[in-house]
């Protein structure tokens, strides 16, 4: 396993090979760290992460709710992901369209 810049737990799956892993293969990470919420895992190794803020409206003093949605790589050493988990992704370079991100750690929940 190599060492990817930052501090994260360890993946404990298995590595099948594609050059596609932060960990194992060959995937360089840079740039932003974003923590979300999967929200959904239909497509093949890929995931959809939901960031939500809240951004003050100063003409109408009231709070408005913005989310974002990113497409991240789930890499095959980082197994057992669900709908709702609280996750970290990082930017990389484009997989392929909408791809941009990788998913480098499950966040614990206490």
């Amino acid at each position: 396993m190599r060492d990817i810049g930052v501090d994260v737990i360890a993946p404990e799956g298995e590595w099948d090979g594609n050059e596609n892993c932060p960990f194992y293969g060959s995937l360089r990470l840079r740039g932003q760290i974003i923590s979300g919420v999967i929200s959904s895992l239909g497509m093949q190794d890929t995931v959809v992460i939901e960031r939500r803020t809240t951004r003050y409206m100063k003409k109408f003093e009231r709070y408005e709710k913005r989310t974002r949605r990113y497409s991240a790589h789930l890499p095959s050493c980082i197994g057992g992901v669900s709908v709702g988990d609280s996750v970290r992704i990082m930017e990389c370079r484009p997989l392929s369209k909408t791809v941009k991100f990788c998913l480098i750690e499950k966040e614990a929940v206490e």
